[in-house]
């Protein structure tokens, strides 16, 4: 844990690897098919993308994880499967990676509303993650990625699970933040300044953004968490937002575009940089130059 916290405190800048989703889709994932399915079908796909993005340079690997806690499984009635989906992919990417980067264990929303918005008690959410939580710690990882929440209760509910059930391994925090005439605010109304401050004081070592933004509003969320608080900072845009084209979501933003980009993000002091959806391995190799460029500097 001080590894890296004290890495990021010295002013070193790490990459983050990119989608996770859109890659399974390539490998044969079906629409409406819950991506942590491939743990227990195609765990050499995991091996496969964990391998390419440690190839282009990405110093944080994360996890098929994001959607496996009960109360998320529950939805596919797969609650029952929680321990061997957790553990198959986190070997996964230990297998591969060994002591080249840190493994990364993503922990996404459960998708439900809490109450009194929606029928799950927060209790229950609560619950739900130290369960997930506790698999992972004993598998041993190197960072919990609590990601892509816009309920900032729910966020807050499981960095408080995390903290319990793996005292020792630092959590990051991302919000999901839309655009809007007033600013940038997540789905459920918080925006940034008040994600930043109450991350914090609920205990995050690292916070920051993912996902529902390309690039260059990225950059505009980057600057704001930077002068809302000192915890170090990640960002991992989306490769533009999509368009359909027949089935198929294509993104925009090329390797070239956003590796450009990132360099502006390096200027900002982003502490780990790296990608959400639509970005590839060659996505991240690109930004891996662009920030080794900014560092010669």
């Amino acid at each position: 844990m001080q590894k890296l916290l004290r890495r990021l405190k010295s002013g070193e800048i790490l990459i983050a690897d990119g989608a996770m989703g859109t890659m399974l889709m390539e490998r044969g994932l079906n629409p409406g098919e819950p991506p942590e399915s491939f743990n227990l079908t195609h765990p050499e796909v995991l091996e496969e993308i964990a391998r390419l993005y440690l190839e282009a340079g990405a110093d944080i690997i994360q996890t098929n994880t994001f959607g496996a806690s009960p109360v998320k499984l529950s939805l596919y009635s797969m609650e029952g499967k929680i321990e061997q989906i957790n553990r198959v992919a986190i070997r996964a990417v230990k297998k591969v990676i060994g002591e080249q980067a840190y493994v990364s264990a993503s922990c996404g929303p459960c998708g439900r509303l809490l109450k009194p918005y929606g029928d799950v008690e927060q209790e229950d959410v609560y619950n739900s993650f130290v369960e997930q939580i506790r698999i992972i710690n004993d598998e041993g990882v190197d960072i919990i990625c609590i990601e892509t929440m816009t309920d900032l209760t729910e966020a807050i509910i499981a960095l408080k699970a995390a903290k319990t059930a793996a005292p020792s391994i630092p959590v990051i925090v991302t919000m999901t933040f839309d655009p809007t005439p007033k600013g940038f605010y997540t789905i459920m109304g918080t925006d940034i300044a008040t994600a930043a401050i109450k991350l914090e004081q609920a205990g995050a070592d690292i916070i920051g953004s993912n996902c529902g933004n390309g690039i260059e509003n990225m950059i505009m969320i980057a600057e704001e968490f930077k002068q809302k608080s000192r915890l170090p900072i990640i960002i991992q845009s989306n490769a533009g937002m999509p368009e359909m084209k027949g089935t198929r979501a294509i993104y925009p933003e090329t390797p070239r575009f956003m590796a450009e980009r990132a360099k502006r993000l390096v200027s900002l002091g982003v502490s780990i940089i790296g990608g959400c959806c639509g970005t590839t391995p060659e996505h991240i190799w690109a930004i891996k130059r662009a920030v080794e460029v900014m560092r010669c500097k």
